[in-house]
């Protein structure tokens, strides 16, 4: 194996991540959670219990349409999410913290790929789903992370209604 200055910094920062505490993907996001996969915003949703479809364009405008979204707490969604760009674009759930902290894993991976039931990454003119149940009140926020896209603005929120 040739080792280049290149693949030790990679090597090196992979480490420091690795020993950081810091959740760490090189190719794709994967993972489970013991608890059923329950977190801050909810958990995947079963397909046949989603009672509502909701349709999501990103665009090279650096918007989703729509950006703002309600829900009640307990629903199941299905997001039908439609990228109606001419670049990439992606749409991620999660809590503004958690979206702040892989925007700057993104920075660092800019072509991370993404495997999780919050996420979906399309090429232009691609369309694909998430279906996610919201079990607390609250907002929910999303973001396209791919590099400078939240930066102009690709950001929404779903509020989360109690029952």
């Amino acid at each position: 194996m040739k080792f280049t200055r290149s693949t030790i910094s990679q090597f090196f920062a992979m480490a420091a991540l690795a020993t950081s505490g810091v959740a760490f993907a090189s190719g794709t996001h994967a993972g489970g959670h013991g608890d059923g996969g329950e977190t801050a915003i909810g958990k995947p949703g079963v397909d046949a219990k989603a009672g509502r479809i909701v349709t999501i364009e990103m665009s090279d405008n650096m918007r989703y349409t729509p950006s703002n979204i309600q829900v009640k707490q307990g629903e199941t969604v299905r997001f039908v999410v439609k990228n109606v760009g001419q670049v990439k674009h992606e749409l991620s759930l999660g809590t503004e913290k958690e979206l702040l902290e892989h925007l700057e894993q993104m920075k660092k991976f800019p072509d991370m790929e993404h495997d999780e039931p919050g996420k979906v990454t399309l090429a232009p003119g691609k369309q694909g789903e998430i279906v996610w149940q919201f079990t607390k009140a609250g907002a929910v926020n999303f973001a396209c992370l791919m590099p400078g896209h939240y930066e102009a603005g690709m950001k929404g929120a779903i509020q989360v209604g109690r029952k």
